[in-house]
């Protein structure tokens, strides 16, 4: 018998034996189906009325189109409130299915889970151990985008949700900007229980292969050192118990680095905090990517879902103690003058890796006319490939020694970004002039096209010394706090994924004010006139520079950005750093 016909034997037998109100659409289907929404409202009430003693429904926001986004608190130890599980210093796990709402084997696989540790069919006296946080869907209203091809590249459930949200937003691009309302009502929620753990179930895209399910962690790459270790050790346990399981799983995501080329293998890395599982690292807290394989069959993938979010369970029950003193040590440590990584990136040292794939051809299309690949699922075939994991810091920033100065025109908006990632600052009294760094951009670029809804910015330059007025409204974020590689990610200009990177200080880098050309010429004689070494600077540049000598409007800018009339401010990053700190 097949491996996918035992799997839906398993799973059907299981339906059959349990209570109907406990199970799902998706187990009385034989797993082709998968339940709408109102069947999370339902599930979650008909557990609490069955184990009310283990299991508490959460409403924590509401979606764009009106629908409310539940969650379940789940231990059979007596705590389902954050107040209690705080004082008690139980590790809690938040589990979320859905956040591409197509990608819905999260959902189904939980329900599966929570009623068999519930019943005590599997990992008996785990839930006396932890707080499990399951949120059966994210992307709300995305997953009631409900059709037969949502997800063209994925076999089952027969139909799904759609994978961005009612206001088109990708919410696992939105961790750190924080635009969606759903990601807002989720940071919320994480500020009330602080999850040690936040793991992420998604089903992949991409090409056909043996491998069933991969699964990232960090901090293993990325993050304090410390947790880290535990990190890798979380990820390894868990591996290993799928393999166990007769998983084939795999540590990194299997995305080609030559789209539709397999001989061009893999690159493995650190996910800007954008994504989940590169977003908590900086709360110094571990975040977990998992994605089965979406060409298995649906019944397969959420039995792979199911075996993971136990093996998750069953490593906080025995190591989350260890994680919670880990996590509060990295909570104390003092960044303060010291280097912090902001992003990674693989090195070209490569190594080669047996990798579980099929047979294939690359020939060209008679369609497309590109060179195409396609499988053959009945002929397995070891790829001996590359694989990029050599990773290593890429941007590197000294962390202030005091914190970061928002001017108060920038205050309100910037100052709601850090309430929604629960950042601690300071609403500061007039300062009068000050010692700070600032920085200046000597290249900005904008993105040739929207990403997001965020016309995109990278900008090159550096910090340096410089007085500047600090007036009464302008706010202070300490470095000396727990977020604060959160606080580096969301301010430092150059971090993947920092507010000015998304494009929210674009007007500081586009130019307001200008010369009109007939001044500026007569600007310039006077200059040239009026200062010899000027006049020499000007003609080296005419002789060395043949597309400045060629360009009129270069020429003349060459002396308007040498006149009083100049903005001083074009390019200048509105937000400071302090040295002290400041009150």
């Amino acid at each position: 018998m097949r491996l996918s016909a035992l799997l839906l034997c398993a799973l059907a037998c299981s339906a059959t034996a349990a209570s109907p109100a406990l199970t799902t659409v998706s187990e009385r289907s034989g797993f082709q189906d998968t339940g709408r929404y109102e069947e999370v409202i339902a599930l979650c009430e008909a557990f609490a009325a069955r184990y009310p003693a283990a299991v508490r429904c959460l409403q924590f926001g509401t979606t764009p189109e009106g629908r409310p986004m539940q969650a379940l608190a789940i231990s059979t130890a007596g705590a389902l409130d954050p107040a209690t599980v705080a004082a008690r210093q139980l590790p809690v796990v938040l589990i979320q299915g859905g956040i591409h709402a197509g990608e819905i084997d999260g959902k189904d696989a939980g329900f599966l889970a929570l009623r068999e540790l519930l019943d005590g069919q599997a990992a008996r006296g785990t839930l006396d151990k932890v707080v499990w946080l399951f949120v059966p869907v994210f992307n709300v209203d995305g997953h009631e985008r409900f059709g037969a091809w949502n997800r063209p590249n994925q076999r089952g459930p027969r139909e799904m949700g759609w994978r961005v949200t009612a206001q088109n937003l990708n919410l696992n691009r939105d961790y750190v900007k924080a635009d969606a309302p759903e990601m807002q009502a989720m940071l919320r929620l994480v500020q009330q229980w602080d999850p040690l753990l936040y793991v992420d179930l998604h089903a992949t895209d991409g090409a056909q292969f043996e491998h069933d399910v991969s699964v990232q962690v960090e901090p293993v790459h990325a993050g304090d050192a410390r947790l880290a270790g535990d990190g890798r050790r979380l990820r390894d346990g868990v591996l290993a118990d799928l393999k166990r399981q007769g998983s084939l799983p795999l540590p990194y995501y299997p995305s080609f680095v030559v789209d539709d080329d397999p001989a061009s293998g893999f690159e493995d890395g650190v996910p800007p905090p954008r994504f989940s599982h590169g977003y908590f690292q900086l709360r110094n807290r571990f975040g977990m990517l998992v994605e089965t394989h979406s060409w298995k069959p649906y019944p397969q993938r959420v039995r792979i879902m199911r075996n993971t979010i136990v093996s998750v369970l069953q490593q906080a029950a025995r190591q989350g103690t260890q994680w919670r003193a880990d996590a509060d040590a990295a909570d104390r440590r003092d960044l303060a003058g010291q280097p912090v990584a902001l992003d990674y990136k693989a090195t070209d040292k490569a190594r080669t890796v047996a990798f579980r794939g099929y047979a294939y051809t690359r020939t060209p299309s008679p369609v497309s006319g590109a060179l195409m690949t396609r499988y053959d699922e009945r002929t397995p075939q070891v790829w001996r490939i590359p694989l990029r994991d050599d990773i290593q810091p890429s941007v590197v920033v000294t962390a202030p020694r005091g914190g970061y100065v928002v001017p108060a025109a920038h205050a309100a908006w910037v100052g709601e970004k850090l309430r929604v990632h629960g950042i601690a600052f300071q609403v500061l009294g007039e300062q009068g002039t000050l010692p700070l760094e600032t920085f200046r951009a000597d290249a900005a670029e904008f993105s040739a096209q929207s990403v997001e809804g965020h016309q995109r910015l990278s900008v090159q330059g550096q910090w340096q010394d410089e007085s500047r007025p600090v007036g009464a409204g302008a706010l202070f974020v300490p470095i000396a706090q727990p977020q604060a590689r959160l606080v580096m990610a969301l301010l430092e200009p150059q971090a993947p994924d920092s507010l000015l990177q998304w494009g929210e200080f674009n007007n500081a880098f586009e130019r307001k004010e200008y010369m009109e050309a007939y001044v500026a010429e007569d600007v310039a004689e006077q200059m040239l006139a009026g200062d010899p070494a000027l006049k020499a600077e000007f003609e080296r540049r005419l002789r060395e520079d043949a597309a400045f000598a060629a360009d009129p409007r270069a020429r003349l800018d060459f002396f308007y950005r040498r006149h009083p009339s100049w903005d001083e401010r074009y390019r200048l990053y509105p937000v400071m750093r302090s040295a002290q700190p400041l009150h």
